[in-house]
């Protein structure tokens, strides 16, 4: 397989697993704001075709300081910690249709916070290290010019995945009342805290 698709297969395979921008985009795009919800999986196609490109360079090593490793756990966690508690706040707080104008974040706004959120995440990094390592061991990936098109692909499978479900819950957005919306609010804010304790705890550990 050449570099293309298969950095598309493994972008949009990685960006299906449930994480904290998964859960983000879900209760963004459920509250109205398709857009957003694009928005939010550009910042992860951006963030994840960047860390395909430093893992290529090996810039995962740079992870193996315990200080930097630890600084960057940490960060990632606060801001996870932040979009959990906001989440939360506003299945409280808000009802459906109900929303301040400063509650509907606008696509350049989500588009931020979607990379603040997935680039602090060391684990990123290191996982598209692997998968870089893993595509050059199997020959998939042997020079500059393939380097770049499994860049591009994992950035492009990773938009993919976030679009179609960006507008698969657009499609059922009208059969969500405020019930479920808040249940689905609640849900997201604590996993997405989960996410965030999972990693501050880990980028303790491993720097300890």
């Amino acid at each position: 397989m050449s570099a293309l698709p298969l950095g598309f297969g493994l972008g949009f395979v990685v960006a299906a697993a449930i994480g904290p921008i998964s859960l983000l985009c879900i209760r963004t795009v459920l509250r109205g704001a398709l857009g957003a919800g694009l928005a939010i999986g550009a910042g992860a196609a951006v963030i994840d075709a960047t860390y395909a490109g430093l893992g290529a360079l090996g810039a995962a090593q740079a992870l193996e300081i315990d200080a930097l490793q630890l600084a960057f756990g940490l960060l990632g966690a606060a801001v996870l910690v932040w979009l959990g508690a906001r989440t939360l706040w506003s299945a409280f707080r808000v009802r459906l249709g109900g929303e301040a104008q400063e509650e509907v974040a606008s696509p350049r706004r989500a588009f931020l916070t979607s990379l603040a959120a997935t680039a602090s995440n060391p684990t990123t990094i290191a996982s598209w290290a692997a998968v870089f390592a893993a595509a050059s061991t199997a020959s998939a990936v042997s020079g500059t010019t393939d380097t770049a098109l499994l860049c591009l692909g994992v950035g492009c499978g990773t938009l993919t995945w976030f679009t179609t479900l960006s507008l698969g819950l657009t499609a059922v957005r009208s059969r969500v009342g405020d019930r479920l919306l808040r249940t689905i609010d609640i849900g997201s804010g604590l996993g997405i805290l989960l996410f965030a304790g999972v990693l501050g705890t880990r980028a303790a550990r491993d720097a300890s």
